[in-house]
């Protein structure tokens, strides 16, 4: 036996516990011959392949000197038994209180990494993928604004967790645990009219409907979707956490799976891989505007921010005092680009906030469409802040601030 492999064995006896160890021998066919209570378990297997049965002593009481030697000893014997190294046992057991959910991104790698920032990014984005599909299980009519259901924040603290990277271009593993199995399991929104299942695995089965929905929609686009679209798991920010998984440009396809804890009965969902090539991740910003557009109807709102961009808009000529007027601003918790189209006076004031870099306040109606934010209806600009600091001199022409046109008044001689 390689060092390599005796050593996943020593680092999957950190990571295991008995009591998950238990769980795995009870759901594979092993049978419990002996317990000694917080000292010890012997198991026995009738036929491992071939045809002669095995016994494995597990160790119960971690405050033993010898716990971690004989515990590792168990670890070796099951992984010799099953022709399996420490790692793929460390899985296996993990799995079966716990459903696995996999991110493979496929693209040209060198030496088996990616750049950090990517890296990073992609977590982000897995937490927000995780939060939406957590707010949604607990409640399929939310907003995904303001405040969350119960239980969304526990799920994210407690039962989810980062696993181990694994071969094949660069995969993610996300754990999902269960806990421990018990009748009459409370769970989160029962006023929903739920079966007893445990919440982590509702946020999951909501997250593979939500995928498999997206790559669906993006083939065919089905408009029933929108009069509930938790019920089949999907929200806008679900999508937009895969958008955002899907920026990089040396990015193939985003490979999405699920593994589903041995210990529980499979859901209907998630039995195949997702994958997301090129031509979906094209279409997704399009299924995204169609559900902000279900669940943001037009709000009107004051927009305060840095104008960013002055653009004129197609078929207008240069003596036309117009533009389409892109802000820097909050929305909803969020810096976003927002989009305004003003004329005469309103685009001038708009000119002077850009050159002096000075906020521009605008009122109108918010809306998410053309795979962008911006105000549409009655706009109104408030020009106040505007007038106070620039004074009395036209907008629209070179303009400068009192305290500046102070700093450059000539010196008395």
């Amino acid at each position: 036996m390689s060092y390599s492999v005796l050593d996943s064995f020593r680092d999957a006896a950190h990571e295991l516990t008995p009591s998950a160890v238990s769980q795995f021998l009870a759901a594979h066919d092993w049978e419990l011959e002996i317990q000694q209570p917080q000292i010890k378990e012997i198991w026995r297997h009738s036929n491992v392949g071939d045809g002669r049965p095995a016994r494995v002593m597990l160790p119960l009481a971690t405050d033993y000197v010898d716990f971690e030697a004989r515990f590792r000893d168990a670890l070796e014997a099951l992984g010799h038994i099953h022709a399996w190294d420490g790692d793929e046992l460390r899985d296996r057991i993990t799995g079966t209180r716990a459903d696995l959910f996999f991110v493979r991104l496929d693209q040209p790698m060198v030496d088996g990494t990616i750049p950090f920032q990517q890296a990073e990014a992609t977590l982000q984005s897995l937490l927000k993928m995780l939060k939406a599909a957590a707010t949604t299980a607990a409640d399929p009519w939310h907003s995904h604004r303001g405040r969350r259901p119960a239980g969304v924040s526990d799920f994210l603290q407690e039962d989810v967790r980062l696993g181990h990277t694994k071969r094949g271009s660069f995969i993610f593993t996300v754990v999902t645990r269960l806990g421990d199995a018990r009748p009459g399991l409370e769970t989160a929104g029962p006023e929903l009219g739920e079966s007893a299942v445990a919440f982590p695995r509702r946020v999951m089965e909501t997250l593979a409907r939500g995928l498999e929905t997206t790559q669906r929609l993006t083939r065919q686009w089905d408009a029933s979707v929108l009069e509930a679209p938790g019920r089949n798991g999907l929200s806008a920010a679900l999508v937009e956490s895969v958008e955002e998984m899907a920026q990089p440009a040396q990015l193939r396809s985003l490979d999405l799976s699920f593994e589903w804890a041995a210990a529980e009965a499979p859901p209907d969902v998630g039995l195949a891989t997702i994958v997301l090539d090129r031509d979906v991740m094209a279409e997704l910003p399009r299924v995204r505007e169609r559900l902000i557009r279900r669940e943001e109807p037009p709000q009107r709102v004051m927009v305060v921010g840095l104008v960013k961009g002055l653009a004129r808009e197609e078929g207008q000529g240069e003596d036309d005092e117009s533009a389409d007027v892109t802000l820097l601003a909050d929305v909803r918790g969020k810096m976003r680009s927002v989009h305004v189209s003003l004329t005469g006076e309103d685009h001038d004031w708009a000119i002077a906030a850009y050159q002096q870099k000075l906020p521009f306040t605008v009122t109108g109606d918010l809306v998410f469409e053309r795979r962008a934010w911006r105000l549409a209806g009655d706009v109104a600009v408030d020009s106040s802040f505007l007038r106070h600091r620039i004074g009395p001199a036209s907008p629209g022409g070179p303009v400068q601030s009192d305290e500046r046109a102070a700093d450059q008044e000539p010196q008395g001689g």
